[in-house]
């Protein structure tokens, strides 16, 4: 399976997994149409489904068009069918989803919205975060609670550390700078912020990330971290504390 990054809007991304032998695709979380379907028909490539990880209009704003053009299928979490437009196929918690050649497990992630999934795709390694869990970063608590995406990031933490993570969004830079501030002695951050800024001099993505090298710098999944918890100003070894004070500081960086 070949993914193809397709920035949308502002800072979106989507993604199109396609399968080369067959020239057919699935597209996660099209934030609009026009982007994909130029890729689609430049590469004579049939799109077979949607995947939405989430209802915010940034993530499905395209399914419609996109469904009436190929008539795709869209797949999204049985507990926002009411609120994911022209859902065909709804999926639970712990399902293994699997058409054609495509096959992920379903990991229901709430938090940034109570109804969020991701989509393993656990023979290539490859998982579609949506607005959870971005490189160096995670997403804001619209509609979960603290304990929720903790609970949902340590989910991430058990994943083979080759597993490369497709986020929503190209937040990269903005979060290094957070986490740098919150864990400023960490070199493989120092490191890794070297390399995102190449990256981005050079006009190229800075997705995909590693499970790896989030443990190693994403301040969200470290929350264990005791340097972390020194600088703020935290001595009780509180993992959840720890990540809602760091959550908090994010909304206001």
């Amino acid at each position: 399976m070949k993914i193809e990054i397709i920035s949308c809007l502002k800072d979106n991304y989507s993604y199109l997994i396609i399968d080369e032998k067959n020239k057919n695709a699935c597209v996660v979380d099209p934030s609009e149409a026009q982007p994909i379907i130029n890729y689609l028909d430049k590469n004579n490539i049939q799109l077979t489904f949607i995947l939405n990880t989430h209802h915010h209009y940034d993530h499905v704003g395209g399914n419609s068009e996109l469904k009436k053009k190929y008539n795709a299928k869209v797949v999204g979490y049985i507990y926002d069918a009411k609120r994911i437009p022209d859902i065909d196929i709804v999926v639970k918690d712990g399902e293994i989803w699997s058409k054609n050649n495509f096959k992920a497990k379903i990991i229901h992630i709430p938090g940034h919205t109570l109804g969020h999934i991701c989509f393993h795709f656990f023979n290539e390694k490859n998982i579609f975060t949506g607005d959870t869990l971005f490189s160096l970063g995670c997403g804001k608590i619209f509609e979960g609670t603290y304990l929720q995406m903790h609970e949902s990031l340590n989910f991430f933490k058990s994943l083979p550390f080759d597993t490369k993570i497709y986020c929503g969004h190209e937040y990269t830079l903005q979060n290094s700078k957070f986490c740098i501030k919150y864990d400023p002695n960490n070199k493989n951050l120092k490191n890794k912020i070297i390399n995102i800024k190449k990256n981005l001099k050079n006009n190229l993505s800075t997705i995909p990330s590693t499970i790896k090298d989030e443990l190693e710098c994403n301040v969200f999944l470290r929350s264990d971290n005791l340097d972390i918890q020194t600088k703020l100003n935290f001595n009780n070894n509180n993992s959840l504390e720890t990540f809602s004070k760091l959550r908090d500081l994010k909304d206001n960086f």
